[in-house]
């Protein structure tokens, strides 16, 4: 059985500078093939959310911020895009038709590596379900030192051997500089 492929919130609201570069990344992943069904989380900012009552923080609330990155909605389909709210983490209805469809391993790639990315990671783990991280398909909106300690938090709760690489980071561990003239 071919493992699917569950991106998480890539999505026209987290991307900056930190996280501009994962949106291509995973184009190039799904089209290398190997990983069959590729899913969708997407996040959206509901009216009664705590992210707008306790944080005030008032993004993602409705098109084009919630839209899938542009790379990635060649891709998409209603039925393989699983909106969510707050750190729901892995939606009810995503969990229920992993484990009807019987899948032991699912490979993970999206924003962000320490919040949304470690959640639905360690969701599938507790529905026994084996999480394979992607970490150079990973980026955390609040930098490199947010991504790594999403890792090192990820090695801890699910293994980690648990965390591969994809080999499509070019050589570069933080969001490659479009304007530097370092080249390997």
């Amino acid at each position: 059985m071919v493992d699917p492929l569950l991106v998480v919130d890539v999505q026209q609201c987290f991307l900056n500078e930190f996280t501009r570069h994962i949106p291509a990344r995973i184009e190039e992943l799904i089209r290398q093939g190997g990983h069959e069904p590729v899913l969708f989380t997407r996040f959206v900012n509901v009216e009664e959310s705590p992210f707008r009552r306790l944080l005030g923080w008032t993004e993602c609330l409705e098109p084009p911020q919630t839209e899938l990155a542009g790379e990635l909605r060649a891709f998409e389909a209603p039925e393989t895009v699983y909106s969510k709210a707050g750190y729901a983490g892995l939606p009810d209805t995503l969990g229920q038709y992993l484990v009807d469809q019987g899948f032991r391993r699912v490979t993970l790639a999206g924003i962000d590596t320490d919040m949304c990315v470690l959640k639905v990671a360690m969701d599938l783990f507790d529905l026994n379900i084996e999480p394979v991280v992607y970490t150079d398909c990973c980026a955390s909106t609040a930098g490199l030192q947010a991504h790594l300690a999403g890792l090192a938090v990820l090695a801890r709760n699910i293994g980690a051997e648990r965390l591969l690489d994809a080999g499509l980071s070019g050589g570069f561990l933080a969001a490659p500089d479009t304007n530097s003239s370092y080249r390997n």
